[in-house]
């Protein structure tokens, strides 16, 4: 397989992302334990995740979406995070789970949880699918994780490298 290019290595399976998000949700369903939970998906690279994460969630479930960018070209972090689109609900003493696809430097994640605790929740929590703990510069890590990962740059399951590569089943390294 090759996207632009270059080979892909297939990093993990479809099957493997199947059994993490079921083991990811059951871990947040017992921890929220029937209480409503707001979802909210950060796009676009979560959406697969987030959709089949949701799925498996028990209890009542509401759903929003924010973008935001760390990215000024396909592959190079800008450094600061820019919000594009915000939620549209208010989470004011409302429990919210943020659906992430990758942390790697902990920038977009860190100022989301900052952002959204100004807005005064009952409790915020977050989870990513893949978890780059080698490229962390800021002191913070997800509330669950589904798999780290080396330093490489993924594509597939919503991930993408210029928009291509979002609809692969697995998830792949650029070689």
């Amino acid at each position: 397989m090759e996207i632009k290019g270059r080979k892909l290595e297939l990093l993990i399976p479809q099957d493997d992302i199947k059994k993490k998000v079921l083991e990811i949700a059951d871990k947040i369903n017992k921890d929220f334990q029937g209480e409503e939970i707001y979802v909210v998906g950060i796009l676009k690279g979560s959406f697969m995740f987030f959709a089949d994460l949701v799925r498996n969630l028990e209890g009542k479930v509401y759903i929003d979406f924010m973008q935001v960018s760390s990215y000024k070209t396909s592959m190079e972090s800008l450094g600061e995070v820019v919000f594009i689109k915000d939620m549209s609900v208010d989470i004011k003493d409302k429990n919210v789970l943020i659906v992430d696809d990758i942390i790697d430097t902990g920038r977009t994640l860190k100022a989301l949880v900052e952002a959204l605790s100004l807005r005064n929740p009952k409790k915020l929590k977050t989870v990513v699918l893949l978890d780059k703990k080698e490229r962390r510069e800021v002191d913070y890590d997800a509330d669950y994780v589904g798999f780290v990962i080396p330093d490489k740059f993924v594509v597939g399951y919503g991930l993408d490298w210029a928009e291509e590569g979002r609809n692969f089943k697995e998830i792949y390294s650029v070689v």
